[in-house]
């Protein structure tokens, strides 16, 4: 199995598996979040956050265009505004704008996988334009598919905590 292959294959089983989970918000929870703590995501926020961090992500890395405006490099940007709090973060209006992003997000990976080859995913390094350590290209986009699991687990959690018979297949796409 080539390594584009495999990256498709968790792509696609977390893309199901969040597209699910999705689809148990109820329109009036957009506005929730835990009660303790701090710098919480809303659910809004966080399909939000869903609908952008994978595809649209890797598409980057490959590219390098960040969606910056003209003039505008990445590495200038505040640490403070490339990661801001929870608070400052957009919302999704509704559960089916973001199952329309997220979908388009999906489209935007695939289309971004099935023109690499394993030669170029293991041959380019380089570190992320905010620092850090140098990685594949390969290990970028598995990150950035990481990273799409990370909060489908944060949603699967806000999830159980709003009452949802949620379960571990639920979580890994068993069901």
């Amino acid at each position: 199995m080539s390594l584009v292959k495999v990256l498709l294959q968790e792509m696609e089983n977390n893309y199901q598996v969040t597209e699910k989970l999705f689809r148990l918000v109820e329109p009036a929870q957009l506005g929730w979040k835990p009660a303790t703590g701090s710098n919480w995501m809303t659910v809004g926020q966080l399909l939000m956050h869903c609908s952008s961090g994978c595809g649209v992500a890797a598409r980057a890395f490959v590219t390098g265009d960040w969606g910056l405006p003209d003039g505008v490099n990445i590495k200038d940007i505040p640490p403070e505004e490339m990661l801001p709090p929870a608070e400052k973060l957009p919302t999704a209006e509704s559960v089916d704008q973001a199952l329309r992003l997220l979908a388009e997000d999906r489209e935007v990976a695939i289309a971004t996988l099935n023109g690499l080859d394993d030669a170029e995913l293991l041959n380019k390094r380089f570190s992320a334009p905010w620092g850090g350590v140098e990685f594949t290209l390969f290990q970028h986009i598995l990150h950035m598919i990481n990273h799409l699991g990370q909060h489908k687990g944060q949603l699967y959690y806000y999830l159980k905590l709003l009452g949802k018979d949620v379960r571990t297949g639920d979580l890994w796409g068993n069901v």
